[in-house]
């Protein structure tokens, strides 16, 4: 849920209202009827009115910026990985997997080692 006061960006227009889409605004209350299909009232200083709009109709800016961030960066890493010839960084950012080296399967080996000894540990002392 938004927070009261928070900037927003209008990314659709459901209810075919003339919204301001791909302008900004700040949610001034919440609707809480039930009754109602609408879950906020923002203010828009574009058009200088107050709309009621449903959640699915805007998006807090900082999870826009956030969502471009990440998009330039797997960009980025992409260009870097072609332009080194860097076949695996490449195929790690295409696939979003992470590979991990032999040390660190070790440890994690290790450490279910650990946990499993501890819990035969916990059990015999409890019989």
């Amino acid at each position: 849920m938004l927070r009261l006061g928070e900037k927003i960006v209008i990314v659709a227009d459901a209810f075919e209202q003339n919204l301001p889409v791909g302008g900004y605004g700040y949610i001034i209350a919440y609707d809480r009827n039930p009754d109602n299909a609408f879950d906020y009232v923002v203010r828009s200083p574009k058009t200088n009115r107050n709309y009621f709009v449903p959640s699915s109709d805007i998006e807090s800016e900082q999870y826009l910026i956030q969502q471009e961030v990440d998009r330039v960066e797997r960009e980025a890493l992409i260009d870097f990985a072609l332009s080194t010839h860097n076949e695996k960084l490449f195929f790690q950012v295409m696939n979003g997997e992470i590979e991990r080296s032999e040390e660190e399967e070790e440890a994690i080996q290790e450490a279910m080692s650990q946990a499993e000894f501890i819990k035969q540990v916990n059990l015999r002392a409890w019989i």
